[in-house]
């Protein structure tokens, strides 16, 4: 029998941007056994082809939101046709 990922991404939240979209997930992280979030930015040219992903891992005391919320990187990102991921990774605070 094959392994079956029961992984699932919940979208909590999405909103445009630079006219891409800013989405909010959450997912069971099996390692870690708690609910993660990440935000991934898409830029508009991501309805046109692929577009290289750039991955942003917060510290200790930042959320998926800081990145998004506080770096401005969307407008460049929309500029460039980059697509951005912010996760939240630290296990002892989920």
């Amino acid at each position: 029998m094959a392994n079956q990922s029961s992984e699932t991404l919940t979208l909590l939240s999405q909103h445009g941007c630079f006219g891409g979209t800013v989405d909010i997930y959450s997912h069971l992280a099996e390692q870690c056994q708690c609910t993660m979030k990440f935000a991934v930015y898409i830029p508009p040219q991501a309805k046109l082809r692929p577009v290289p992903v750039l991955y942003y891992l917060s510290g200790l005391t930042c959320t998926e939101q800081n990145f998004m919320t506080k770096a401005g990187a969307q407008r460049y990102a929309a500029q460039y046709g980059l697509m951005l991921v912010a996760r939240y990774w630290c296990r002892f605070l989920c």
